[in-house]
């Protein structure tokens, strides 16, 4: 993390004199953030990467012999606890979603190394990779919730596991996934994350992430969950959602990063991962919707 000027030590304070927006205190300046162990970027790097020598430009030795540098700190940090995809402030868990990521950027740098013939120690990496994907499957699913959970042999629901689909963890068919996605889109009432069709992140009640308060639904889990029911072929349910979320925006067609109980935006505005999430969900909605 880096500040606007390119600093890296970004120590957070609070300004105790302000009462923020709506009276949502703490007003921090700073970011704790930048002191954290986030091993879901190694993931989303690799397939930027992976993305981009597909679709884009190749890319060069010297920028693979750097990628395959961190694609060996991720062999020899994977297993290690973090402070998660959202940042939480509780301590550090072995977050189902980082595991996840860090299968990712070891698949990537695979397919990576395949596709340009680069030099990579494949043998090491697929039994890490397979390792990852079994341990998810063994410690990161919850028969009770019938669902992938936030954390290992926890029983929380976090809507960033529906980034297994996106990422090609699961495949459309498989039960797990269809199940994960009835589990998060059930009310709150019902031990869902769905409100009306808008997603929490999690349910801020169960758990400890550090943080006070509660917030409103997180514009980007709505978005994957319309692309994850999309990619599970359930078409119809993912245009309701789609189209439930497009009313939310404001006048401008732009979304903040939560939705409040009265339609309010909430928190950061505009939000870039929000828009990246609709557009990524709005072009295979209508590729699905285009093949039927």
């Amino acid at each position: 993390m880096y500040g606007i000027d390119g600093r890296r030590d970004l120590p957070e304070t609070a300004l105790d004199h302000l009462e923020g927006y709506r009276g949502s205190r703490p007003v921090r300046i700073g970011n704790a953030a930048s002191g954290q162990l986030q091993l879901d970027i190694y993931g989303e790097l690799m397939d930027a990467v992976y993305l981009y020598n597909k679709h884009g430009d190749s890319i060069s030795f010297e920028l693979w012999a750097h990628l395959r540098d961190l694609t060996e700190w991720v062999c020899e940090n994977w297993h290690r606890a973090d402070e998660g995809i959202w940042e939480t402030r509780g301590g550090r868990k072995q977050f189902v979603t980082s595991k996840l990521l860090c299968w990712v950027a070891l698949d990537r740098a695979l397919r990576l190394a395949d596709k340009r013939s680069f030099p990579a120690p494949r043998e090491r990496w697929l039994a890490i990779r397979d390792e990852i994907y079994e341990e998810i499957m063994a410690r990161g699913w919850n028969p009770e919730r019938a669902s992938f959970v936030q954390s290992y042999d926890d029983d929380t629901l976090d809507a960033s596991t529906l980034l297994m689909p996106l990422v090609l963890f699961l495949a459309p068919t498989d039960p797990r996934l269809h199940s994960m996605l009835d589990a998060i889109n059930r009310s709150p009432r019902d031990g869902g994350l769905s409100s009306n069709g808008l997603v929490q992140r999690y349910n801020s009640a169960e758990g400890e992430d550090g943080l006070e308060g509660r917030e409103g639904t997180f514009s980007t889990c709505t978005f994957w969950l319309v692309e994850g029911l999309t990619h599970a072929g359930r078409v119809e349910e993912a245009r309701f959602i789609f189209e439930r979320m497009l009313g939310c925006a404001n006048h401008l067609g732009l979304y903040s990063e939560q939705i409040g109980p009265a339609g309010e935006l909430l928190g950061n505005y505009p939000q870039a991962l929000t828009h990246l999430a609709l557009i990524s969900a709005a072009f295979n909605l209508d590729r699905a919707l285009s093949n039927r």
